[in-house]
């Protein structure tokens, strides 16, 4: 890890002294993608041409984030308290006894499937309209709370009561099309 330490630094003053001036200097092979990236990342930062500006609300779409970070930590204790109660250890994923243990890893693994493009399409989103987005967000995360509950009943049909959280996604993609269409 010193190694890497000592490379980034390589790079940052090589990269830092001339506004604009992005030459590649760098022994990082390129093999070393992470690295690469890394790179690319001082590179951007060390420019100060170059400013981010967020619009008034965001924070909300930021909290909003955090919120569905303890939704799904509530999930992965739900399942870990399924895992004691019916007896299926580790590293198991599914039962061949409990259909309800079943179900409270389905609902988990559900949100854990859907969860990388709601995170996207809400901070992509809530640059466009940051109110809009973080009440979609919101309606997300009770929809799935809601599905999940349904689901932990044993009847996996009562799932079905948390679907109105597809709307608040739908909504979340539409105004990311419309943020995109709007930098174009």
């Amino acid at each position: 890890m010193p190694t890497l330490i000592a490379r980034l630094s390589y790079i940052e003053t090589e990269l830092k002294p001339g506004l604009g001036n992005h030459k590649r200097r760098s022994p990082i092979p390129q093999s070393d993608f992470g690295v690469q990236i890394a790179v690319s990342l001082i590179s951007v930062l060390s420019n100060p041409r170059l400013t981010l500006v967020l619009p008034d609300g965001y924070g909300y779409v930021i909290l909003t984030a955090v919120a569905s970070i303890f939704m799904v930590i509530w999930k992965a204790a739900q399942v870990l308290k399924a895992r004691k109660e019916f007896k299926v250890e580790f590293p198991t994923m599914y039962s061949d006894k409990s259909e309800l243990f079943n179900c409270y890893q389905r609902a988990h693994q559900n949100t854990l499937e859907n969860y990388p493009q709601f995170l996207l399409l809400l901070l992509l989103a809530g640059i466009e309209m940051p109110w809009v987005s973080s009440l979609a967000g919101l309606i997300w995360i009770v929809g799935r709370v809601v599905y999940a509950l349904g689901y932990q009943t044993g009847d996996p049909k009562k799932r079905i009561r948390g679907a109105f959280a597809y709307l608040a996604l739908l909504a979340l993609l539409f105004v990311t099309i419309k943020l995109s269409l709007r930098l174009l």
